[in-house]
């Protein structure tokens, strides 16, 4: 019962985010979905993973109802189903499937959202379509890689290559990762940036010693704001942060129930494969974190840089290689979504995490809370400029590809 309790004032919390108001069933069952993966545990993979289910499941059963769109796996709709029944039933279906310790709660928000449909027919066919529509995209992902988690050993120490952290308890996490089926472009493997740059480069130098200056956590150099950013977007996930971003923005702009499932089926397949493309990059890199790398910067036959066998980042380190940057990947994937779909600037975007209170970062543009991200997790220690460029630049190709090959309005096949 007090885990229970707990479950659902965490999931309270999260759906008390700014901007959230009740405005379709898409944008609710999107926060709640969101919601519920955070308060059982779910880490990032898990959480764009899980989310990219429900959203495609929404968005299938939606699109069966309207037809505007191009379909992922087809799904039929009797005439007259109501699409926002549909949409209510596909993502309660998801969300319980894989976590039924939360049906309880559940089946409270699902009632209260059903309440608002007038009974009938109509509304029977919906929750009918939505049920189909989960089962389908379900079954698709029943044996997508994504189970066993398996660990990477690394081998003897060298210059340059990943060692096990401070964080670490056992070998590099989520190596079956790299391996998961994409949701929405061929082959992962298509959009591995170049190598990183060599231990003794200028580049490398330049950016070892930001690292070494701002990064530790005794810093004096790290500006107060550049901690709040590290703190905040430690606790928060590409999934949440481009999420509640969507969501205020399609309220603002008062799409459609169509034009938002598309919209969020969208963002959560390119948040994903861009999330799987920079762990597959990472494990065939195998480059070493900052924290390693400052340690044995004496070592590294490089001159401008110097190591310091006291140096802590100020967020805890991953358990797994450096380059690409996960964070800036997966964000910039679900930033060139919603640029696409919303337009970049003019926005009233409010960025707050209850894991983080008496913090909320106002935005304009989804780029500045890219900027953001990268300094956060350079200001934070962890990760190298250049892990996050090249990470944002995988993520950017990611969501361009995603936009471009899937989910066409129907009839377009440009």
């Amino acid at each position: 019962m007090m885990k229970r309790l707990i479950r659902t004032a965490m999931i309270v919390a999260v759906l008390s985010t700014p901007a959230l108001a009740r405005a379709d069933a898409v944008l609710d069952w999107n926060a709640i979905t969101i919601a519920t993966l955070i308060a059982q545990g779910q880490n990032p993979f898990a959480q764009a993973r899980f989310t990219a289910i429900s959203q495609l499941a929404v968005f299938e059963a939606v699109n069966a109802v309207t037809r505007d769109y191009e379909p992922y796996v087809g799904i039929v709709a009797p005439a007259g189903a109501s699409p926002d029944a549909a949409a209510v039933a596909a993502a309660y279906a998801v969300i319980t499937f894989y976590f039924p310790s939360s049906t309880i709660t559940l089946d409270v928000l699902r009632a209260n959202s059903l309440a608002a449909i007038p009974d009938g027919t109509a509304k029977n066919y919906g929750i009918a379509v939505g049920q189909a529509a989960a089962a389908a995209v379900i079954a698709l992902r029943a044996h997508d890689g994504s189970a066993p988690l398996t660990f990477y050993l690394p081998g003897p120490p060298e210059a340059g290559v990943w060692q096990t952290t401070s964080g670490c308890t056992a070998g590099g996490i989520l190596y079956n990762w790299p391996h998961i089926t994409p949701f929405g472009v061929p082959a992962v493997e298509e959009f591995r940036p170049d190598p990183p740059p060599a231990l003794t480069s200028r580049r490398y130098s330049k950016d070892f010693n930001e690292l070494r200056t701002n990064g530790a956590v005794d810093s004096s150099a790290r500006p107060a704001d550049r901690s709040v950013v590290a703190r905040l977007y430690a606790a928060s996930s590409p999934t949440f942060v481009f999420n509640l971003a969507a969501r205020q923005v399609a309220l603002e702009q008062q799409r459609s129930l169509s034009e938002n499932a598309r919209a969020f089926a969208l963002l959560s397949i390119a948040t994903t494969d861009s999330l799987v493309a920079s762990m597959s990059a990472k494990y065939y890199y195998t480059f070493w974190r900052p924290e390693t790398a400052i340690h044995a910067g004496d070592a590294d036959d490089n001159p401008a840089t110097t190591g310091d066998l006291s140096y802590a980042p100020f967020i805890t380190t991953p358990c797994f290689p450096s380059y690409p940057s996960n964070h800036a990947s997966g964000s910039n994937g679900a930033a060139e979504i919603l640029r696409r779909v919303f337009g970049e600037g003019g926005h009233a975007i409010t960025i707050a995490n209850p894991a983080i209170p008496g913090v909320a970062i106002r935005y304009r543009t989804f780029n500045e809370i890219c900027a953001d991200i990268d300094d956060a997790r350079v200001y934070g220690g962890i990760h190298f400029r250049f892990d996050q460029e090249a990470g944002g630049a995988m993520g950017r190709e990611i969501g361009t590809y995603v936009y471009k090959h899937n989910l066409q309005r129907a009839g377009d096949h440009r």
